[in-house]
């Protein structure tokens, strides 16, 4: 308590960024994929690969401007990707052509999933070190409380008011409400003007690491499937729900449940995650963390009733909660913090880059006959082998470290 109460601002910044990005998580987005497929007449491969291009561009947008974090005073940089931000849920309101709307998905993409998080993890990594991974894991708690926040809501909104109005809705909440509460809090700056000069925390070796030193170790490329699995799972599983509901014969209120049982699920695991980060170290989680999720997987294949949906979802989202906590913990831990935002920069790129192969590639095969529950089971086979290969790395960098 002592510790929420002395770090409220701080934390209370990351919590209302993570809260926030929910407008341009997958999940939220996908709630309007029957209406945005019945306005545009796509395809579920034709809205994949439109998804897929849209978070793509945002990829390489967020690896050439993650930086900014570590340059740019918050107070500026924040209140700007914000009001890029309405004005992506503007153009998913008024788009009328293709064009407006894959324009509108990559700066939700962009904003949302990817510099409101970018800015709010490597916050936390920044401004704390002893107790970093219970920062992260507070800070994450915006995730979890959009996703038991938001979703019946849209539902009813979109059926009451339409699908075009409820963006109308998002856009004025960013401007009247958010915008001006992260005004508020990041008026005081913890690092002076949002800057890395006054030292930090080294990583390995005792040093600060760039980000082309981190790109020649051997580490980074051997986490890169780590880094990928989780977002690619995790998007296409919320991503085809509309598909899993038609060849289920489920309707989305049925499965609506699993969404208060996700996030519940993953705020528990992320706080146990974040205690277990400060107290054993980050890098312990990497075996078990994806085991979960592959789990999660084999039991979506053969569901008859939503309520294993419900069970499938509070499965996965274990591995979720473990995640967010191992990755905002670790990479402070191992490359430092005074190039932080740069380095993050990298991982969150390849976070969006597997959110933009995943609703693409699944939607291709989906089309191709092979519908999206029976592929699951492969999912859950790789997430098993993935497991056994980050064993192996983590014994590696523990003789490394000693």
């Amino acid at each position: 308590m002592r510790f929420l109460i002395e770090n409220r601002r701080w934390l209370a910044t990351g919590v209302l960024l993570t809260f926030a990005s929910s407008f341009g998580q997958t999940w939220f987005i996908s709630l309007f994929a029957g209406e945005i497929r019945a306005a545009y007449g796509l395809s579920d491969g034709g809205w994949g690969a439109l998804y897929t291009i849209a978070t793509l561009s945002a990829a390489a947008l967020l690896f050439s401007r993650g930086a900014l974090a570590d340059t740019m005073a918050l107070s500026k940089l924040v209140p700007l990707v914000a009001g890029f931000f309405a004005l992506a849920a503007l153009g998913m309101a008024f788009g009328n052509s293709i064009w407006l709307l894959g324009v509108a998905v990559f700066l939700l993409r962009f904003c949302g999933q990817g510099m409101f998080s970018h800015i709010a993890m490597t916050s936390m990594g920044r401004w704390f070190v002893a107790t970093r991974g219970r920062a992260v894991s507070i800070s994450a708690l915006g995730y979890p409380l959009g996703e038991i926040a938001l979703p019946l809501i849209t539902v009813f909104a979109i059926g009451w008011l339409g699908w075009r109005q409820v963006w109308v809705a998002v856009a004025v909440l960013l401007v009247a409400v958010i915008i001006p509460v992260l005004m508020l809090l990041l008026a005081e700056d913890r690092a002076p003007a949002g800057r890395a000069e006054g030292g930090g925390a080294p990583g390995l070796q005792g040093r600060h690491w760039t980000r082309a030193e981190v790109l020649r170790h051997w580490l980074f490329p051997a986490l890169i499937p780590l880094i990928l699995t989780p977002g690619f799972i995790g998007t296409v599983v919320f991503f085809h729900q509309v598909h899993v509901a038609e060849i289920k014969g489920w309707t989305l209120a049925q499965m609506a449940p699993a969404y208060p049982a996700f996030a519940g699920t993953t705020v528990v695991t992320s706080l146990i995650a974040g205690w277990a980060c400060d107290r054993f170290g980050p890098e312990r989680l990497l075996p078990i963390a994806v085991v979960p999720m592959g789990l999660a997987m084999f039991l979506i294949g053969p569901a008859i009733s939503p309520w294993t949906w419900v069970l499938a979802l509070g499965v996965l989202a274990v591995t979720q909660g473990m995640v967010g906590a191992l990755w905002g913990a670790l990479l402070p831990a191992l490359y430092g913090t005074a190039h932080l935002g740069s380095v993050r920069s990298l991982m969150t790129s390849l976070m969006v880059l597997a959110t933009a192969i995943g609703p693409g590639l699944t939607g291709l095969v989906i089309d191709a006959g092979i519908d999206f529950p029976a592929q699951g089971i492969a999912m859950g086979v790789w997430c098993l082998g993935l497991s056994v290969v980050m064993t192996l790395v983590w014994r590696r960098l523990a003789a490394e470290a000693a």
